[in-house]
Parts: structure tokens; sequence; C-alpha cells
């Protein structure tokens, strides 16, 4: 991290020296170094990246605290339902797909599992019988709005071994790399489509 004058801040070179020490003790590093003693002709710097999102990614779906386990719900199905919560209407499967960023399949079985629990209800289209229109229930809205504060207080807790400016940090690096890899998916589907 800089000061605005492109010195480095207060701080800094304990907080870079902090991360590399980290960096070099999580499991991944490991990987990185077995795969170097393998191939060390190859660049693994990739893994250190994309390796660490994912491994992120899976702590926290597996986490037994986390609120969301506690709800009985998984990411993917909280995600479907804040999606119909959050734009406040009924949604086709299609426009599920696409809010959640999910397989058209994913959602259909999604649908059926929470249809099953009360939380979501389908109708057919009156004007095309091959159209389905999901909308929560009361009992999903219910659920969505009462899980959503206690799931954002984990994150943040989770996030709390960050420094508030580390933090802005990740989620712009992090916002820079996923608008990049939908603008670049989004191309190559629209080759694809052409």
């Amino acid at each position: 991290m800089t000061a605005r004058n492109g010195t480095p801040a207060a701080g800094d070179a304990s907080g870079t020296a902090a991360r590399r020490e980290a960096s070099t003790a999580d499991t991944v590093a490991a990987v990185v170094r077995q795969w170097r003693a393998v191939h060390p002709e190859l660049d693994t710097g990739p893994m250190e990246v994309i390796g660490r999102i994912n491994r992120c990614a899976a702590l926290l779906q597996q986490a037994e605290d986390a609120p969301l386990r506690r709800a009985g719900l998984n990411r993917a199905e909280f995600d479907l339902l804040g999606a119909l919560r959050r734009t406040g209407h009924e949604l086709t499967p299609g426009e599920l797909a696409r809010e959640t960023f999910s397989s058209g399949a994913a959602v259909t079985k999604r649908i059926k599992q929470l249809t099953e629990r009360g939380l979501v209800e389908r109708r057919g289209d009156t004007r095309d019988r091959r159209v389905a229109h999901v909308r929560l229930t009361d009992a999903g809205r219910d659920l969505v709005d009462g899980v959503l504060p206690d799931q954002l207080a984990y994150e943040t807790a989770v996030l709390s071994v960050l420094a508030p400016a580390g933090r802005e940090d990740l989620a712009g690096l992090l916002a820079e790399l996923l608008g990049r890899l939908e603008g670049r998916m989004g191309a190559l589907r629209a080759g694809a489509a052409g």
C-alpha cells in the first residue's frame, strides 16, 4: 500500500512482511512448492491466486457455524432466494440462471427443492405453457430477511482478520478480475453463438 504521494504508507513494510509470511504457511503454498519441485520450469504464480480463491470459497461453504448452514441453506439456494427478494418480482428459471450465474439445470433442481420446502412457488405463464414464473412465498421472504443480517455479520467477522484498507484493496482487485473475466467470457459466448 502506498500513500497518495507514491511513498510507502506507514506500517506498509510490516504489513507486506506479514502477508508474505502468511502466504508461505497456507495449504496452497505447500501445493505450489510441491509443483515447483516436480516442474521447476513452470510458472506456478496463477495457482497462488486461483488456488487461494478456490480454497477460501470452499472453506466458507463448509463452515458449520455459518448462518446459511444453520438455516438449512447452501450458498446457491440462498443466492436464488436472494435474487427473488432483491429484484422484488417473479423471475423465470432462465432469468434466475442469469441472476445467479448458474446453469439452467442447476436452477431447475434448486427450484424443485425450494418448492418442496415451501420457500418458492412456481406458476405457469397464461400465454405460454412452456414458461414458468417463480416467486418467493411468505416463508421464503421471512427466511431471507431473517438470515441476511446474520450472514452479513458472519462474513464481516470472517473478514475482520484483514485490515480495512486490505479489505478494500482485495475487493477492488477481485472486482477488476471479475469484470475482466465476465467481459472475456461474454465475448467468448457471443463469438461461439455467432
